[in-house]
């Protein structure tokens, strides 16, 4: 089994190549977004160390986390965003390790992959077997975050302002995977650089 680590700034297209990538071939797809959702659920290791910091405050009738009076106490807040970080980052690794370690004993599939958009900054290329960077042009990424999510420009420049460059994802991705727009190319690219891992 090979682990292989999916990155790309914000609007990159990642979703659509991991959507291809788990309808065409026997892997799994961890998504750390979903990963940490899981974590801070009630009675998984996050939730309480989140509720005690941030206070009862944030939490709904049924006890769970209410997301959006947790993102608007932490996101206007840098302190409280590097500590809710420092709880769920090392958390969110550790869950992914345990998950490799599970999917390598079963030997059921041929490829695990892992999406965050943090892989370079939590060295996760020291856990996984290669880390590919989806690439699209600044214009092309804009454009999607003004469709899909309405974001202003000014909101467009701040994100991606605080994503690594282009050069550092580069860097530090053996394979890079152009998604400006055509996804017959895309998913060209994808099968051309699968045929050769198998």
């Amino acid at each position: 089994m090979m682990t292989i680590g999916i990155t790309g700034g914000v609007g990159a297209g990642k979703s659509q190549v991991l959507t291809y990538i788990e309808e065409n071939y026997n892997c799994k797809v961890i998504r750390a977004d979903e990963v940490a959702h899981l974590l801070e659920e009630p009675g998984h290791k996050c939730y309480e160390r989140i509720v005690a910091f941030l206070g009862t405050d944030i939490l709904q009738e049924d006890k769970t986390i209410d997301k959006r009076k947790m993102a608007a106490a932490i996101f206007t807040d840098e302190k409280k965003l590097i500590a809710i970080n420092e709880i769920l980052h090392p958390e969110v690794k550790t869950y992914i390790l345990e998950q490799i370690q599970q999917e390598s004993e079963k030997q059921e599939i041929d490829f695990l992959f892992v999406e965050a958009a943090l892989l370079i900054e939590e060295h996760y290329d020291e856990i996984l077997d290669e880390i590919w960077y989806i690439h699209a042009d600044t214009e092309v990424r804009s454009k999607r975050l003004k469709e899909s999510r309405q974001y202003s420009a000014e909101k467009i420049a701040d994100i991606m302002g605080k994503q690594l460059s282009e050069e550092e994802f580069r860097k530090h991705c053996s394979v890079v995977i152009v998604n400006n727009g055509d996804l017959t190319v895309t998913y060209k690219q994808i099968d051309a650089i699968m045929g050769e891992r198998k």
